[in-house]
């Protein structure tokens, strides 16, 4: 099979505040109805969408490979009025990673891999 893109669907408890996370990071986001949202940086997509209820403690888990991971954290610790979970860089024998955790619980391994 031959594929162009992934975008997955994160589901999130408050689609306001997640979205207002993923803003202050630096995406857009654009309604796609009133319980779903597009998110995107130009380069990378996803939709987030209001959940009934959902369960992501450790179980939704994305990868977001960033050229600088430098200013990846400073952009993660630029984010005001909203609460920022995340670990800080960390040294890995394939790259630099941060993990950061999103208001709904969905993980995010932010990586810059070693070229």
């Amino acid at each position: 099979m031959k594929s162009n893109d992934i975008r997955p669907f994160i589901p999130v408890k408050e689609l306001a505040v997640s979205k207002a996370f993923y803003e202050a990071l630096g995406f857009t986001s654009d309604d796609a109805n009133e319980d779903m949202s597009v998110i995107s940086n130009g380069t990378c997509t996803f939709f987030l969408y209001q959940a009934a209820e959902i369960n992501c403690d450790a179980s939704l888990m994305f990868q977001l490979s960033v050229p600088d991971i430098q200013a990846a954290l400073n952009s993660i610790q630029k984010v005001k009025n909203i609460d920022v979970r995340y670990e800080p860089i960390k040294e890995e024998r394939w790259g630099k990673i941060i993990y950061l955790w999103g208001p709904s619980g969905e993980m995010w391994h932010i990586t810059e891999l070693n070229r």
